[in-house]
């Protein structure tokens, strides 16, 4: 279909920017070559994100009209990405209020349009959630007004930080039987990745017909949730799953459910489980193909991209420091706390005298013959056991006593990060219901010392992984403790012989 794009620079503010989707959109813009301005009414959430010396920075709150007028100057167009469910308790109003202001900011201040990202869902077909309700009534508080605004429609949006889908990673994951009301297999829904999300978000900027429409956006499988559920469980590894579909349990029961086996709060876990019960399928008389030509993602390969990057612990620091930059699937630090997948933990930071390339020498020395300074016969056992069931075991060994590089295999870990004098990241690679990984990192002190940060982190796979982590809290407990403490002893020890050498 012929239409009139636009390949200029825009100057664009994101209302949101600080969000699930708009974090991952701002790079976007950015690399598309738009002057970006993030609007957000906590901007010191932006600071540790790599892209915040490329845009501009406004204050500002949606409830709060003359704070979004400021914001608004000299803008040509604004991304409405905001919504107050789970932070209000009546957040279908403070969404009405949020709209009307911004609509009304943006006529003053001369915006020429507005993108606003709401929620699939057939009005006139069945009744809607109180969710789906308040995201279709913003896109008409936001349309009624003399701006134009472009309105995309989605369903579950698969990425690492969705709520909708890490509620759905997290139901799989955990709960290998599932008891469910009979619309987890029977109602129709038509998911689309992040990725894709935002090629449709930066598109429409630049395409002149899209203008004043609402716009529904999919990706090319129409499933229900149950079929979801399974299709996840086969990216991730899992056993299929046995879904029980029972007359009795109620959204607002479910919700409970979800609340008490995910992380998500309640207050957003019970307007996202009232939303399951509406079929959410791109319609064609809508469909955002008339506009944009653009091969979606299927659900599995849109699964399988969110979830390699939740395994990737590549950044020296933590993994959910991870940039967007490279996907947009990958946690961000914005993302909540339950974002990313489950990760389990056990640190333990030992202070010490002795210098960084002394402490690196013994932490790169670790394993083979030289042993993991406790427990030796601990970690035998569990290579033992390993090569039993298929595993590599121990008797790789490692290339060189003292060297190690990018790739080395070290016992049943092989090499993933080596910084000289600051990190060592190891990933496990012996038989596990899950991903490991071990880690140091030597961090300076202001007086002069130095801390060892000695970091296990495990992605348990379904309840058999998480059972594996709590049966080894207490040996892990003493392990971890003994080795870090011996590790910072005996490069002590080594300084102390250098100096007495010299």
């Amino acid at each position: 279909m012929a239409h009139s794009s636009r390949s200029e620079l825009i100057r664009v503010g994101v209302i949101g920017a600080t969000g699930y989707v708009g974090g991952r959109l701002v790079p976007a813009l950015i690399d598309q070559g738009h002057a970006v301005r993030c609007i957000s009414r906590n901007p010191d959430r932006m600071a540790t994100v790599e892209w915040r010396s490329s845009v501009e920075v406004a204050e500002a709150d949606v409830l709060d009209h003359e704070s979004l007028e400021t914001a608004f100057e000299d803008l040509d167009a604004v991304y409405y990405l905001v919504h107050a469910m789970g932070s209000s308790h009546d957040f279908a109003a403070a969404d009405r209020d949020g709209a009307r202001n911004t609509q009304r900011a943006a006529h003053t201040a001369g915006v020429s349009r507005i993108i606003y990202l709401g929620g699939l869902g057939a009005d006139a077909e069945q009744p809607l959630s109180s969710h789906l309700s308040s995201r279709h009534e913003v896109g008409r508080v936001l349309a009624d007004g003399p701006v134009p605004v472009t309105e995309l429609q989605a369903a579950v949006i698969i990425g690492s930080g969705s709520a909708s889908f890490e509620m759905l990673r997290h139901l799989v994951e955990v709960l290998p039987v599932m008891i469910c009301p009979r619309w987890v297999t029977k109602t129709q829904c038509q998911p689309i990745s992040i990725a894709d999300v935002l090629h449709y978000l930066t598109h429409v900027l630049e395409v002149d017909t899209t203008v004043g429409e609402i716009l529904e956006i999919g990706g090319p499988n129409v499933m229900t949730y149950g079929e979801m559920m399974q299709s996840y469980a086969r990216c991730a590894g899992l056993r299929r799953r046995l879904i029980v579909p029972v007359p009795i349990l109620t959204p607002r029961l479910s919700s409970h459910w979800v609340n008490l086996v995910t992380p998500l709060p309640i207050g957003l876990a019970r307007p996202l489980v009232d939303s399951l019960i509406n079929d959410v399928v791109v319609t064609p008389q809508r469909d955002v193909a008339r506009h944009i030509t653009h091969d979606t993602m299927s659900f599995e390969e849109s699964v399988d991209n969110a979830l390699a990057h939740i395994q990737d612990l590549t950044v020296s620091t933590s993994w959910m420091d991870s940039s967007s930059s490279e996907s947009p699937a990958a946690p961000m630090p914005q993302d909540p706390d339950w974002a990313g997948g489950t990760i389990l933990e056990d640190v333990r930071e030992v202070r010490s005298t002795a210098s960084a390339s002394d402490l690196f020498a013994l932490v790169s020395g670790i394993g083979g013959e030289r042993g993991w300074y406790f427990g030796d016969w601990l970690w035998a056992a569990r290579g033992w056991v390993d090569k039993l069931i298929g595993g590599v075991g121990m008797r790789r060994g490692r290339r060189h006593p003292d060297q190690l590089r990018v790739g080395d295999a070290l016992d049943f870990f092989r090499v993933e990060v080596c910084e000289p004098n600051r990190l060592l990241r190891l990933r496990a690679e012996m038989k596990l219901p899950g991903s490991a990984w071990l880690e140091w990192q030597i961090i300076e002190n202001g007086d002069g010392s130095r801390t060892l940060r000695q970091l296990a982190r495990f992605n348990p796979r379904g309840v058999a992984g998480r059972l594996y982590w709590w049966a080894l809290l207490a040996p892990h407990a003493l392990i971890f403790t003994k080795m870090s403490a011996r590790l910072v002893a005996a490069a002590e020890q080594r300084q102390d012989l250098g100096m007495l050498s010299d």
